[in-house]
């Protein structure tokens, strides 16, 4: 078993890598969905940040708590310091269930940030150019130039994270280049 990370900053179109990938019957774990899920299942996220305006009908809200932290940069790391070590047993997890899958991929934005990289066998990184993934923020986020900005700088530099993965994949142009993108990485990879 080979196991992938796939990485990207965000809006640079790693989720539909991961759905390109699926539809071509791979496997992938999307971490990002499985923080969203944790955001409500675990009780020391609701207990850490009960004393802040981040709940909507007694759950936690994603925009609202997303504006907190990526203002609060302690915060940021409060919240990543409790989720990060559960993402971390759900990617184990995932690795055990599918043991006799050749290749597995787990779509790990925080890469890096969350000192994951030594659990992978290879690493792939969608790299969009900044102005495009600013653009994608704006119209598919709602996000106003200055938030997105802020949550764009968050996250390593794609240009530094470029010399630290294995393989990457440009997303500039059109779906039907992704694709093919995809194919060429896939056969690289084989």
């Amino acid at each position: 078993m080979i196991k992938v990370a796939l990485t990207g900053n965000i809006a640079s179109g790693k989720s539909t890598v991961q759905n390109i990938l699926e539809k071509m019957g791979f496997k992938v774990l999307d971490t990002d969905k499985v923080a969203h899920v944790l955001l409500d299942e675990l009780d020391e996220v609701k207990e850490t940040f009960k004393v802040y305006d981040v709940f909507e009908h007694g759950k936690i809200s994603r925009e609202k708590l997303g504006k907190l932290v990526f203002s609060n940069p302690d915060l940021k790391v409060i919240l990543e310091s409790i989720i990060h070590p559960v993402i971390k047993t759900k990617i184990f997890e995932f690795f055990d269930e599918n043991k006799s899958e050749t290749f597995l991929f787990v779509g790990i934005p925080l890469l890096f940030e969350s000192d994951m990289l030594n659990i992978f066998d290879k690493s792939l990184l969608i790299y969009s150019d900044d102005n495009l993934r600013e653009k994608r923020l704006i119209s598919r986020n709602h996000f106003d130039v200055q938030y997105a900005h802020r949550r764009m700088s968050a996250q390593i530099s794609q240009e530094e994270k470029k010399k630290l993965c294995d393989y990457v994949i440009y997303n500039n142009g059109t779906l039907e280049q992704l694709e093919e993108s995809v194919k060429a990485f896939l056969y690289q990879l084989c």
